[in-house]
């Protein structure tokens, strides 16, 4: 099996085992709908759990697991991250991607030369998020990842170009 993480468990709130998570996806509601079954560990070892609630609350998702509704059960889950089955994942529209899709890709000027490799998706509280970009020197840099800077991405050739400027290297 496939795992995506899909977030990070940064709390807990209230004495009933809510788990405080930071989400990276963009599908929450669907992610945490009551009877899905998320994946909580790391990426050696992660047990499966039924999900029995889920709300938003300032910027974070609060979800609570079936036969775990005690602060006490929950709080060794602070600091590990939450995944799901990849086979589980939306189809998305054309032109959008997941962030696994993104990290390992080569990226390429225009010109067609090899610049470095997307090593992670940030997210930001801005317009976009960032890619990061480790170079062929071993320094990485960030790239906002909008239309500006990202020209095409060919997950079949495992590319993505961006526009270069003068001063990345």
């Amino acid at each position: 099996m496939e795992y995506i993480q899909i977030g990070t468990i940064i709390n807990t709130h209230g004495i009933r085992g809510e788990l405080k998570i930071r989400s990276f996806s963009d599908f929450d509601a669907q992610r945490y709908k009551k009877g899905n079954t998320v994946y909580i560990g790391n990426a050696q070892e992660k047990q499966a759990f039924t999900v029995d609630s889920f709300r938003s609350h300032k910027g974070f998702s609060l979800v609570g697991l079936k036969d775990m509704r005690d602060i006490n059960l929950v709080e060794p889950f602070v600091g590990m991250d939450v995944f799901v089955d990849a086979a589980d994942r939306a189809p998305l529209k054309k032109g959008e991607y997941y962030r696994s899709d993104l990290e390992g890709l080569l990226v390429t000027d225009e010109e067609g030369n090899a610049r470095g490799t997307v090593v992670d998706v940030e997210e930001t509280l801005g317009a976009q998020n960032n890619l990061r970009i480790r170079l062929s020197s071993g320094r990485e840099i960030l790239m906002p990842y909008n239309k500006a800077f990202v020209r095409n991405i060919d997950l079949e050739k495992g590319e993505i170009t961006v526009v270069w400027m003068e001063g990345l290297e």
